[in-house]
């Protein structure tokens, strides 16, 4: 049974492309949402039963990942799936059908929201009469339109070959076998495919060794950080969770940030001085989403090991969308396969934003139901108003440095100089001049604050 859903076909604002116009418009797709009747298993180590998103989620993710590059969508449809079929997925009748809405709509592109094997793909391009996109290639398209950097450019294209490379079974009309020499002595040569997988698996040993240049400059500008040793913060969650709205408004930044799925793409690191002068390195990361190929996680392996190496994660989480539950689960076992642990209190922040959204009944409901003794309860903010970010920063300062402490100091006449240093390093409570001209100062400081001052007083008295 299908569920056509309106696709806002053609997309508002876009023209609509028709046979025999001058001006192409936008590439028309039809999505296919396939929804198997049978429940996925348990994840392998935990056997814990993974949730389950809904038909009108996995639809509207979907066609907010087609509409992320630009596709004019003029048909949506979420379909069950009793019995999958190796040579299709879809039953041959919904083949059937969706040829017809495809060739009435003149559509160019299907995309199909579930893994393809490339027979599947190869089928199905064959009878819809169309190019056919899994959820895959999809993502893959995306990432290559949005990758900026060098490295990012680069690691598109790996995920990409290896995603080819298993997918040269199409029938194209120069596969036949080449012979390998002359006369009869020459042997059967290979065939265009092998030719063609040869060709992939040079460029992708080629890509390898330029990623590899590009990891070890990577490392060269961590193990300077390292000597300067700044903590480095790395915000990570689902693509479109606000990643890159916060990464704003922790650091004043102008990193591109819309209502729309991968809106950004290459990691970005800025300096970022806490309420009580503690200096940190922010990382905002590429967003994660359910169903990451492995060999993409493994392409942007140079990228994630900014949240390996990081001092502390923060789990950003969409609490005004209905499966945030399936989405948090989808980021924590991608950290998992990472080996970052995001049960780890000491290591990870649990971050709700988009709370703006939600009326104050639901608020405290859902902050009620998130309470979990076992660890530290959830920060809630808005990134967009700034509601509850001056207590996330607290939070991630008292990680990063320590809990706030009281202390007193005097600074003799010819100290003075770490004056300035104290009120940009603390919270100056009280300040009394003495008559034989030194300053005694009372202010809240952190931990490593406070060690700070008493190794800078001690080098002053020796000095």
């Amino acid at each position: 049974m299908a569920r056509e859903k309106d696709a806002d076909a053609p997309v508002r604002g876009k023209p609509a492309h028709h046979p025999g116009t001058e001006a192409k418009g936008p590439t028309r797709a039809v999505v296919i949402v396939p929804v198997l009747a049978r429940q996925p298993r348990g994840d392998d180590d935990t056997n814990r039963p993974r949730l389950t998103r809904s038909a009108d989620a996995r639809h509207d993710e979907a066609v907010g990942l087609a509409r992320a590059i630009n596709l004019d969508l003029i048909h949506t449809a979420v379909v069950t799936v009793n019995d999958p079929r190796p040579a299709t997925l879809l039953g041959s009748g919904k083949v059937a059908e969706f040829a017809e809405i495809v060739k009435e709509g003149h559509a160019e592109v299907v995309i199909v929201d579930h893994p393809l094997t490339p027979v599947q793909q190869r089928n199905l391009e064959k009878e819809l009469n169309a190019k056919v996109l899994d959820r895959t290639g999809l993502i893959l398209e995306i990432f290559g339109e949005r990758a900026r950097t060098k490295e990012g450019t680069l690691q598109v294209e790996l995920a990409h070959l290896n995603y080819q490379k298993g997918r040269l079974v199409r029938s194209w009309t120069h596969l036949e076998r080449q012979r390998g020499g002359a006369g009869f002595l020459g042997g059967p040569g290979e065939t265009q495919i092998e030719s063609d997988r040869r060709v992939l698996q040079d460029k992708i040993i080629k890509l390898k060794h330029e990623l590899e240049t590009v990891r070890r400059t990577r490392d060269l500008h961590r193990a300077k950080r390292k000597k300067v040793p700044f903590p480095v913060v790395a915000i990570v969650g689902y693509t479109n969770a606000g990643k890159s709205t916060l990464f704003n408004r922790l650091t004043g930044a102008g990193v591109l940030a819309q209502d729309m799925l991968f809106a950004t793409l290459d990691p970005t690191l800025r300096r970022v001085r806490l309420p009580h002068g503690t200096p940190i390195i922010l990382s905002d990361t590429v967003g994660f989403i359910s169903d990451l190929p492995t060999h993409l996680i493994a392409a942007f392996r140079a990228t994630l090991e900014e949240v390996v190496e990081a001092d502390l994660v923060i789990h950003l989480r969409d609490i005004s969308d209905p499966d945030t539950a399936a989405q948090a689960e989808d980021v924590e076992r991608i950290l998992a396969d990472l080996g970052v642990d995001a049960g780890d209190a000491k290591r990870v922040i649990e971050v709700w934003n988009k709370i703006d959204r939600l009326d104050e009944g639901n608020r405290n409901r859902l902050l009620a139901d998130g309470a979990d003794a076992s660890k530290a309860p959830p920060v809630a903010v808005s990134a967009v108003t700034g509601e509850g970010i001056d207590a996330l920063k607290a939070i991630i300062e008292t990680r990063m440095a320590g809990e706030l402490e009281d202390l007193t100091v005097t600074i003799e006449p010819a100290q003075f100089g770490l004056v300035d240093w104290l009120y940009r390093n603390g919270d100056v409570v009280s300040r009394t001049d003495n008559d034989n001209g030194s300053a005694t100062i009372s202010l809240k400081a952190t931990q490593s604050a406070r060690e700070e001052i008493e190794s800078r007083l001690r080098r002053k008295n020796q000095g």
